[in-house]
């Protein structure tokens, strides 16, 4: 990603002047590169209509192909069609003796906690290495001839073309032009949907706005172990707060309990570490690095804080998804709240500063002096793994963007949607992950130490519905677009929704309803939804929970 993005950066000093180019032109054209774009173009192309991905990505898969093999499942009855085939896929690759090379097969399995790896007589695989879930992608689009035209950026300024309520055509940053009949937006960000004139939220809503509990500022919550436990001084010099706060604590205002604000949940980067010898790069001491901006995770580890290890998930081959854990981790809690609307530029900006912090926090600990012995020691076996991301320079792709832009459509999921305290509408897959929200900030609280806010863990009871008229804008904005990832939620509903397998089944669906629509040549809007249901279900989606599956 990082590479990506620089490229992009050089343009305007580069005086480049986008070129006119023939329109290329399909039936479907999806814009974006996560594996809800993947699911997508294949289910189009079963469907016999032309396909293409145009996205800004040269990695297909997103998240899942990034770093985050430890998939936030939930059940796993309700991930079904092109989703399940994904991970039968993957099982398939770890079936071959030659994929195991750096441990083997019979060592590796559920190892008794969080997501069970493999369910051999489902013939799927749920925890995996980054570069095999990109070949799988890679497979399936190859299998299908799909085209895919990486490196390519939407003009967000004036490159949506609109006749009335419909989109015409998308031209790229490089002139590309591309006409379709209907448009899926598959991006994190929600940048077509945007351009497009769309309807859509950044930050959280208040409790009041939708009726819930759980959105809003959440002080109280304390859900996960991503807080405080101790007290800790956020001062330079402890106890004087006219010597300033360290690094990484906001001086803002927290804000009341329930209200709505412009905060979004913290990114990371997914790691792969290991400590094979043969496959370990130890940790680089990044350009930039400074030392100071660490000196809160001091003061917690003298308080005698010891969970640095304790998201260091294993996946195949002696290698980790390592995640956020505890009150100063991998999340750059407050650091992110620009980035859904900025420009390519300053966007640039902020993923290289989550960069240079994440590669700042890992040389840290596994150098630093100061760092505990039993944290340092450890920590320097570690690194990050030889064989992934190997044009990158072994780091991941995409930063996790767990939350931007969220449509307001047709239909708003809420909390009650996912913890089923309601009857959700014209249902075109599920969801059951935990209510997930990563912390938003950083601040000091009334009695003079730092906290952490916005962490929240709500188990939802069980698999909940995901409506049809979520993935829609409102029929007045756009008629003939589907956005299956910045769909329409609130913010605490999207902390479940915006699980890697709700993607891709989210992907297959929108792509049925383009296709269907397409053949009757009406709004998306206006689609049978009983014609639609039939159709998802042949084609194997889970639409109705069955404790049975």
């Amino acid at each position: 990603m990082m590479r990506r993005l620089l490229s992009l950066a050089l343009l305007p000093c580069l005086g480049l002047t986008a070129q006119a180019a023939e329109p290329e032109s399909y039936d479907v054209v999806i814009y974006g590169g996560t594996s809800a774009a993947v699911s997508a173009a294949v289910q189009v192309a079963r469907m016999g209509k032309t396909v293409a991905i145009v996205c800004p990505e040269e990695h297909l898969g997103g998240m899942s192909s990034s770093g985050l093999g430890w998939t936030d499942t939930g059940d796993k009855g309700v991930i079904g069609g092109v989703a399940r085939e994904f991970y039968h896929r993957v099982w398939q690759r770890y079936q071959d003796p030659e994929a195991w090379r750096w441990q083997k097969r019979e060592e590796y399995g559920s190892r008794g906690q969080g997501t069970p790896a493999v369910d051999g007589e489902r013939r799927t695989m749920w925890i995996f290495e980054p570069h095999v879930a990109e070949q799988v992608f890679d497979d399936m689009i190859a299998d299908l001839n799909i085209p895919v035209r990486g490196n390519r950026w939407l003009d967000r300024k004036s490159g949506v073309q609109m006749n009335g309520t419909r989109i015409v055509s998308i031209r790229m940053l490089n002139g590309e032009t591309y006409r379709a009949k209907v448009f899926i937006d598959a991006t994190y960000e929600g940048d077509l949907m945007a351009a497009a004139g769309v309807d859509y939220h950044v930050g959280r809503e208040s409790n009041s706005a939708y009726g819930e509990q759980w959105n809003g500022v959440q002080k109280a919550a304390r859900h996960h172990s991503h807080y405080f436990k101790q007290a800790v001084d956020p001062y330079v010099v402890p106890g004087d707060p006219a010597s300033g706060l360290l690094p990484r604590i906001s001086s803002e205002p927290p804000g009341e309990t329930g209200e709505g604000d412009h905060r979004i949940q913290a990114y990371c980067f997914r790691m792969c570490l290991t400590k094979v010898p043969d496959n370990r790069v130890p940790f680089p001491r990044p350009q930039g690095y400074d030392a100071s901006q660490y000196e809160l995770l001091l003061r917690v580890l003298e308080a005698g804080w010891r969970e640095v290890f304790n998201k260091f998930d294993p996946i195949p081959n002696d290698k980790t998804d390592t995640n956020n854990h505890g009150p100063f981790s991998t999340d750059n809690i407050g650091m992110n709240y620009e980035y859904p609307e900025a420009s390519y530029e300053r966007r640039q900006k902020i993923v290289s500063e989550h960069e240079l912090y994440q590669k700042g926090l890992m040389y840290f600990l596994a150098n630093d002096s100061r760092v505990p012995q039993d944290v340092r020691q450890p920590m320097s076996e570690w690194g990050l793994a030889k064989d992934e991301f190997a044009d990158n320079d072994h780091w991941p792709y995409q930063l996790y963007i767990r939350e931007a832009r969220r449509m307001i459509g047709s239909y708003v999921m809420t909390e009650q949607d996912v913890l089923t305290q309601r009857q959700t509408p014209e249902p075109v897959g599920m969801g059951s992950y935990t209510v997930d929200s990563h912390n938003v900030q950083r601040y000091v609280t009334a009695d003079g130490h730092v906290q952490n806010e916005g962490d929240v863990g709500v188990p939802t009871r069980q698999p909940y519905q995901i409506a049809y008229r979520s993935l829609l804008p409102k029929k007045s904005e756009c008629t003939n677009l589907l956005v299956p990832v910045g769909l329409s939620s609130s913010h605490i509903a999207y902390g479940s929704i915006r699980m890697e397998p709700v993607f891709l089944i989210l992907g297959q669906s929108a792509a049925t309803a383009a296709v269907m629509a397409i053949d009757r040549d009406i709004p998306v809007q206006a689609l049978d939804y009983e014609q639609l249901r039939r159709r998802l279900r042949q084609d194997g989606q889970v639409l109705e929970y069955d404790p049975a599956q």
